[in-house]
């Protein structure tokens, strides 16, 4: 699955950490997702789109 979180991130001027600490998770979770090697459960997709203020889709595509 594509992402298009670390684009969004670098608009905000956000690093991995300091969105990982948003979400309650870990910068290699942020690292991972970035990088397509895992798949967020639904609960961090929705926290994902909430810290972006999009829809889920709007972040991942198949």
């Amino acid at each position: 699955m594509q992402n298009s979180l670390t684009a969004r991130r670098q608009e905000n001027g956000w690093s991995q950490q300091h969105l990982a600490e948003q979400l309650g998770v870990s910068r290699q979770t942020v690292i991972s997702i970035e990088k397509g090697r895992f798949d967020p459960s639904l609960p961090l997709a929705f926290r994902l789109a909430e810290v972006f203020e999009c829809r889920i889709e709007d972040l991942f595509e198949p």
